[in-house]
């Protein structure tokens, strides 16, 4: 079955009904597993697992670029307080130079699973490359932020937990804009790199293109 987005006109997505499937199969401790921060040029990855509660549904879940901060914030306190597990996990940027972005977000992903309090017996996981967590079936699921609820949870407890992290970065390394940008390159962030040079947290493997762009003086 072809797994795209909603047609127009169709229903609502019931980010539930996965993990209801799952749990037909057999699987109870159905657990979602996303990151955030693969993309910036600065800070760690952070993953986050969570094993929702399936008699007790949090409405409102979806994709965390899709909510506002403010949402975002809401439903961070709602996931922590009804969740049966949750745990977030991280690998700094130390772990992504050494490896590379990909290898490291998988290990924040382990991370973040083997922090949780109940054991998982199926780990639903944003994307389509197989972090192979050990401890239970791993299912890639493309776009499932937006399609099961588990992910959606994740992902919020991941994107909130980052940004708060940078914000607290930003006092430690203030000019920067972390706590605007949170790490990503816009182009103020850019040129405070430019102007000021790299500091601790920043991921000098993706810097390249921006010490090759300054050369050719571009």
């Amino acid at each position: 079955m072809k797994m795209g987005g909603k047609q127009a006109g169709a229903p609502p997505i019931d980010l539930y009904e996965m993990e209801r499937l799952c749990r037909q199969e057999g699987f109870q401790a159905v657990c979602g597993v996303d990151e955030a921060g693969r993309g910036p040029l600065a800070g760690p990855v952070c993953a986050a697992a969570v094993i929702l509660n399936p008699e007790d549904p949090i409405f409102g879940l979806n994709d965390s670029k899709k909510l506002s901060p403010k949402r975002r914030e809401q439903l961070f306190d709602e996931i922590c307080a009804r969740a049966l597990a949750f745990s977030v996990g991280w690998a700094d940027q130390e772990e992504i130079d050494r490896a590379n972005i990909l290898q490291a977000t998988f290990l924040a992903m382990g991370r973040a699973a083997a922090g949780l309090r109940l054991q998982p017996d199926l780990l639903l996981v944003d994307g389509n490359r197989n972090p192979s967590i050990s401890g239970a079936p791993n299912r890639c699921v493309v776009k499932g932020d937006g399609k099961c609820a588990a992910i959606a949870a994740a992902s919020i407890l991941a994107k909130v937990s980052r940004d708060r992290l940078m914000e607290t970065l930003a006092v430690q390394y203030p000019g920067y804009g972390f706590e605007i940008h949170k790490g990503y390159g816009t182009q103020a962030h850019r040129q405070a790199i430019l102007e000021k040079g790299p500091c601790p947290i920043h991921r000098k493997t993706f810097l390249k293109k921006l010490w090759a762009a300054q050369k050719e003086g571009k």
